[in-house]
């Protein structure tokens, strides 16, 4: 397939600028992927859709404010994004306003700026000047004070304070993800309290979200497309219930992208194997699920590999079609908008 293949009309407006103040108020397009049928709802009417033996898997990475902004020598402003941690102090990152050189952050922190390539630099943190108990900074502690949240590019505003909790699920728990896993966004934990109630079984996976959600696809037959690797865990207890769905006939709902890359990474024979590993699968389609029955999402940038990954689960054909149908009725697009459950 080709690129272009991925490529759909969307009106500026139509992109989510900010969140809904009740995350399960978001407008939900159930899409049945054998009839195309289309039902239009909200997302707390999920419950309706999800059933008792059903396991709902979703991803507990949590968001670090890794968007660090400072000065350099000479007074202008600088702009550092963490991507990946390369050791003690020391970042992978995206620099605006700054070659190579230094950086002054708040609390006279310093980050000296050596250029890997074009696009990433080395970036390491001198703590030396800050007055710290234990004696061995990590500038990760610091992040919750002078870093703010990595909101997408396609965010046209400055993060704020809100963003701090809104662009978080309400069940991130471990710090590593530059970016959310956002088809979870739309959850709350009364709605994840009731589908317990009814019998859904909610199990967790990390995996820690790289700045590879956002990388443009620029070869134009798409299997040239190389994936970046992300770090992820599936705990024992989150492959037994999987591996018992599965043998028992059982739906696994997979909450996202990531979290669907992080389980089919791991399928071995019915199942899954639970640990440590890094996830580079590319999904597109042709490809054959071998885990996840049904599939929460969002609505995805074109041309982008998350959009790929959904229309391998539904069909491109039929993708392109409910997206242009949610066009029209004023749905929200990408990370901050509206949900689709694929099933």
């Amino acid at each position: 397939m080709r690129l272009s293949d991925f490529d759909y009309p969307l009106p500026a407006g139509r992109i989510a600028q900010y969140p809904l103040r009740e995350r399960d108020r978001s407008a939900l397009l159930v899409l049945h992927r054998h009839t195309g049928e289309m039902e239009h709802r909200m997302f707390r009417d999920i419950t309706g859709y999800l059933h008792r033996g059903d396991v709902l898997v979703i991803n507990d990475t949590r968001v670090m404010p890794v968007r660090l902004c400072g000065a350099k020598p000479s007074g202008g402003r600088a702009e550092i994004t963490l991507l990946r941690e390369l050791g003690k102090n020391t970042w992978e990152a995206l620099v605006k306003g700054l070659h190579e050189g230094s950086v002054i952050l708040p609390h006279g922190i310093t980050a000296g700026v050596r250029r890997i390539n074009a696009e990433t630099a080395r970036v390491t943190f001198d703590l030396g000047s800050v007055r710290y108990e234990r004696g061995d900074a990590d500038i990760r502690d610091f992040l919750g004070g002078i870093g703010v949240m990595p909101l997408p590019p396609y965010i046209k505003r400055p993060a704020v304070r809100a963003d701090a909790e809104q662009y978080q699920t309400v069940y991130a728990k471990k710090d590593g993800a530059v970016a959310a896993p956002t088809a979870g966004l739309h959850f709350t934990e009364e709605l994840l309290h009731t589908l317990r109630e009814r019998g859904v079984e909610i199990k967790t996976i990390t995996l820690h979200v790289g700045r590879g959600t956002f990388r443009p696809v620029t070869a134009e037959h798409i299997r040239e497309h190389k994936m970046d690797e992300e770090e992820f865990e599936i705990p024992a207890s989150t492959s037994d219930a999987v591996n018992s769905a599965k043998t028992e006939g059982r739906r696994v709902i997979a909450t996202g992208t990531t979290v669907t890359r992080a389980l089919e990474s791991c399928a071995a024979g019915t199942g899954v194997r639970p640990g440590r590993g890094s996830a580079s699968i590319f999904i597109y389609p042709g490809y054959r699920f071998r885990i996840v029955d049904a599939l929460i999402t969002n609505f995805h940038l074109p041309r982008s590999t998350p959009m790929m990954l959904a229309a391998a689960f539904s069909g491109l054909d039929l993708l392109k079609k409910a997206y242009s149908e949610s066009v029209k009725r004023g749905y929200r697009f990408f990370s901050y908008g509206d949900a689709m459950l694929i099933i």
